[in-house]
């Protein structure tokens, strides 16, 4: 199911752009998702009416918050864009930039655990922090 079936012309293509400029943060996090979970399929900078998801999991209903030094100055904005996402029936967790910079194990990890709160949904691979140092990234 598309969400940007109902979109303003341009969405799409404002969709590609964010995922060409991603920040390293969301692209170190995306990879380790795809390393961890390999059987979900990770959406990235994907649209939810007027807003966009940095990265989505549709057959999950999770939305996942990689949140810059911009976040911090706007609050009240991202409680509202969080309400309208939790509304169409998704999950929202936030990280901040640092967070997925410095600690991917401890994200996934709570990744992990969110996912586990829901019934059969999949666990992450044991050797999630080991794939995604192999790769330069760091745990």
């Amino acid at each position: 199911m598309r969400l940007y079936k109902n979109q303003p012309s341009g969405t799409v293509e404002h969709a590609r752009q964010l995922r060409r400029a991603a920040s390293e943060p969301e692209r170190r996090l995306l990879y380790g998702l795809r390393a961890a979970f390999p059987t979900l399929k990770w959406r990235h900078q994907t649209p939810i009416g007027p807003y966009r998801a940095d990265i989505l999991c549709f057959s999950e209903r999770l939305v996942i918050e990689v949140d810059g030094d911009t976040h911090a100055a706007t609050p009240e904005a991202d409680a509202i864009r969080t309400r309208f996402i939790q509304r169409q029936g998704f999950s929202v967790i936030r990280f901040a930039n640092p967070d997925v910079m410095t600690n991917l194990d401890g994200v996934l990890a709570r990744i992990s655990f969110s996912l586990r709160e829901k019934e059969g949904a999949p666990e992450a691979r044991k050797d999630e922090g080991d794939h995604a140092q192999k790769k330069g990234g760091t745990a």
